[in-house]
């Protein structure tokens, strides 16, 4: 299962799996895996939960993990989880497995929030666009579960054949991808990969190319006739001015143009203009001019308002726990307890525990509520966004501002 971050996809996944299910790391890597068992009538199924990515034509260390994993894990269907709410974005990531897998089962989540701002999608068109099974689930309701269990059932027992319609690319790419397939197929088992390494090819994506190279056991760059086949490939792209720095672009603008027109047919909105006032409170938040000062003035004023505000309640606090250690004291002198049973409870554990709730418990009480407003009123996303071209500026992946801001609020 993997799919865009933020679509409730660990939600489906904990739902399926209950309390059947583990964690540990991917091996020789810091990125957590879950997997759990999903019982459904006589079968069992195992589930892998993959990291959540946009993409899958990065190097990030998630999206490597999900990429291969998909590729040469061989798993028996793939279940993309998509948002209901921005359909048209997310069918970016299942056009992209669709050319390396056709097991593929596709799950429209969070269908109650889509109602909510008048969105409705036309599931039954989408699966017929798409070319595998869509179901539309509402992770709360079991009902909505068990119709996708049902269908990953299918696909695994074959009842039901996947037959994806892959994504048309400008022609000239298309004639490139024509060149090279007939020698990636006579060098690798996988004839449905073959169509998905010759686009790698074509972009020069190395570091895909190495691992492809390694995992299925062959030789590309070393293979004088595919070598010659994209020499040629690459003076035809230059004769159509296609370069080899914005070929991925290319390939990624065919990508979207599709799901343009897809979302064009399968979804309505109630109102047209739903999100209008989401654009303006963006075109002011994320403007250059106003984005990062007014990013500036929002942290600065939780940050005061968290520290300033703390004080008080922070002084209250240990005036409180003053007042009740000179009883605790009273207590044990009553009793007659010993010197050093009382330095144990009241200088140590007393003491050090009642200075954390003091000096802890008040930012924290102060803090979370304010960056959960923030988040509530869609601001984080923002920020990121806002953040988002420094951290590339300093090497960073394009995932690092999102896990800068959840972290600050974690």
């Amino acid at each position: 299962m993997l799919g865009n971050p933020n679509v409730g996809k660990s939600t489906v996944f904990n739902a399926l799996t209950g309390m059947h299910q583990h964690t540990g790391n991917w091996p020789g890597k810091t990125v957590a895996n879950a997997a759990g068992i999903c019982k459904y009538k006589e079968d069992k199924f195992l589930l892998i939960d993959i990291p959540g990515t946009y993409s899958l034509m990065s190097n990030s260390e998630e999206e490597e993990i999900a990429r291969n994993y998909i590729c040469f894990g061989n798993p028996d269907a793939t279940v993309v989880i998509v948002d209901a709410t921005c359909l048209e974005r997310n069918l970016n990531l299942v056009y992209q497995i669709m050319e390396i897998t056709p097991n593929i089962i596709v799950c429209v989540n969070l269908l109650d929030e889509a109602k909510k701002k008048g969105i409705q999608i036309d599931l039954k068109e989408l699966e017929r666009l798409l070319g595998v099974p869509v179901v539309g689930t509402i992770a709360r309701k079991q009902k909505t579960l068990n119709n996708l269990i049902k269908t990953i059932q299918e696909v695994c027992q074959k009842k039901v054949l996947p037959n994806p319609k892959k994504i048309t690319y400008l022609p000239v790419i298309e004639e490139s991808i024509q060149i090279l397939q007939s020698e990636i197929e006579k060098n690798t088992k996988s004839s449905y990969l073959s169509r998905w390494i010759c686009l790698k090819l074509i972009d020069k994506d190395e570091r895909i190319i190495n691992t492809i190279e390694k995992k299925l056991e062959i030789q590309l760059e070393q293979n004088q006739n595919l070598h010659k086949k994209i020499e040629r490939v690459k003076g035809i792209l230059e004769n159509e001015g296609i370069s080899q720095e914005n070929v991925k672009s290319k390939i990624i603008s065919s990508i979207i143009f599709q799901a343009e027109n897809i979302c064009s047919d399968v979804v309505k909105y109630e109102n047209p203009s739903y999100n209008k006032r989401d654009r303006k409170i963006d075109k002011i938040l994320t403007s250059k001019k106003f984005g990062i000062p007014i990013m500036l003035l929002f942290l600065g004023i939780i940050f005061w308002l968290t520290i300033t505000g703390a004080n008080y309640p922070s002084q209250l606090l240990s005036q409180f726990f003053g007042w009740l250690q000179e009883k605790i004291i009273y207590l044990f002198e009553i009793i007659g307890a010993p010197a050093w049973l009382k330095g144990i409870i009241i200088d140590g554990i007393y003491r050090t525990l009642t200075w954390v709730i003091a000096v802890m418990l008040p930012p924290m009480a102060i803090f979370f509520p304010l960056f959960t407003l923030l988040e509530d009123l869609g601001y984080l996303p923002r920020l990121s966004f806002n953040l988002d071209k420094y951290f590339r500026k300093a090497g960073s992946s394009r995932k690092t501002s999102s896990n800068y801001v959840h972290g600050i609020w974690m």
